[in-house]
């Protein structure tokens, strides 16, 4: 073969192949990914897990752990200013360190003093942050999409922005938005929307002008203060509690920013709205970032439809708050099979799909089903041989297994085994040399 032969092909064929993303971390799995890489200990796992929602790196999703804008511009910075920081051979030597110090094997003075000087061959954290105000904010912060767009992430969250000067085009990326649901389609799509503002009209009640804009939190319709207001506020600015604020409401569902109008933002700035007394508490209905719902004291309710912010009334209201409250479970599953009462405590024996598996119940013991039980063929003698069972093991362990789960949490130690028995060893030690030390010459 030479360069520039033409080939003719004999065969060919088309074969699909399609790849899936690797699933979402949850605490669990990620868990176990920090104990496969020696990374944390029991007693920090759930400082990590806390602490990486507190700063906003990852946002919960049912139970998936879904990484955010911020996470990527911060892993960003690491990586490419404290690379050796954040390497996991590192990391987990780092804890093993950390333990001897905890064991009384290593001297922890010595230790940080390493660490934050560094030595010879390993630069520490002092060199490493010695050139922090070359780090270019705005390009660790900013990431490339194409079509001229950019990702970035400000003090108010994440944004878009296309082009340079004064032709730049911004865009606000929804709170909720996965960075993998931000595709170039997307993100073109969420430049075309208007993301100026929209002049409604003025609030004959107030005088003040009623505008429509897009923000952080989506679309949502403000008032205007006049001039005069607004310097007047930025002058109490000390005095938060005096300084003038704006009545906003964020749009329905059903409502776009490009054609809500100003009867709709009018009705909007009414919330919450009063419906009157009950029980000497005024009930209220109001729209949440959740949704609508009412509130009657510390009590709140979760209304079915947005329809009802403006039409439910005090009767109607009262029903509601009536029902016992749904948790956030919501409503209990049905049991899976009726098998009858028991006729000692004359309670109702029944199947149940739990958390754990299935299980039989007659409302105060809980029994699990045994391998080879199956429901559709579970008899009431059955059940009563399982709750018997289940109240011969509760009788001979007092307390139970939960009882045992509550204490191991509350006395949770915050060192390991190894850390635990190195520190007694370390007492005891101390103890002889004392003694030796105080006996009579």
């Amino acid at each position: 073969m030479s360069v520039g032969e033409k080939i003719e092909v004999s065969e060919y064929s088309c074969e699909g192949h399609e790849t899936k993303p690797p699933a979402r971390y949850t605490e669990p799995t990620l868990v176990k990914k920090l104990e496969e890489l020696g990374i944390g200990r029991p007693s920090t796992f759930a400082s990590i897990m806390q602490t990486i929602q507190d700063r906003g790196y990852v946002a919960k999703r049912g139970r998936a752990l879904v990484p955010t804008f911020l996470a990527f511009s911060v892993t960003g910075l690491l990586e490419q200013h404290f690379t050796k920081l954040i390497d996991y051979e590192f990391t987990a030597s780092m804890e093993e360190d950390l333990d001897r110090i905890a064991n009384g094997e290593e001297e922890r003075v010595a230790w940080l003093t390493k660490f934050f000087y560094g030595t010879d061959n390993n630069p520490g954290l002092a060199d490493l942050s010695a050139d922090l105000g070359a780090i270019d904010a705005q390009a660790i912060n900013t990431m490339k999409m194409g079509e001229d767009i950019e990702i970035r992430v400000g003090r108010f969250g994440a944004y878009l922005q296309q082009g340079q000067g004064d032709d730049r085009k911004f865009a606000n990326i929804p709170e909720q938005m996965a960075p993998d649901e931000l595709t170039l389609p997307v993100a073109i799509e969420l430049l075309a929307k208007p993301s100026g503002e929209r002049k409604l009209g003025t609030d004959p009640e107030t005088g003040l002008e009623v505008i429509a804009k897009s923000g952080r939190f989506g679309a949502y319709i403000t008032e205007v203060f006049p001039e005069e207001i607004v310097e007047e506020g930025a002058k109490k600015k000390r005095k938060k509690k005096d300084a003038p604020k704006p009545k906003t409401a964020s749009l329905l569902s059903t409502m776009s920013l490009d054609t809500v109008d100003l009867s709709d933002a009018l009705r909007l700035l009414s919330l919450p709205r009063s419906l009157g007394s009950y029980q000497d508490e005024i009930i209220t209905v109001q729209n949440g970032r959740y949704g609508p719902y009412m509130k009657h004291g510390a009590d709140s309710r979760t209304l079915t439809s947005e329809d009802q912010l403006f039409s439910i009334g005090l009767e109607e209201a009262i029903e509601i708050y009536k029902q016992p409250k749904v948790r956030r479970r919501g409503v209990a599953k049905p049991p899976l099979k009726e098998l009858g009462k028991d006729p000692q405590t004359e309670r109702e024996v029944i199947v149940k799909d739990g958390r754990f598996g299935v299980y039989v119940t007659d409302g105060e013991t809980n029994a699990t089903l045994r391998r080879g039980d199956a429901v559709e063929l579970l008899t009431l003698e059955r059940a009563l041989e399982l709750l018997a069972g289940r109240r011969a093991w509760e009788i001979e362990n007092p307390g139970g297994s939960k009882k045992k789960g509550k204490k191991a949490k509350k006395s949770a130690p915050t060192l390991t085994e190894k850390t635990v028995k190195g520190a007694g060893a370390k007492k005891k030690a101390k103890k002889a040399a004392t003694g030796v030390g105080n006996a009579p010459k």
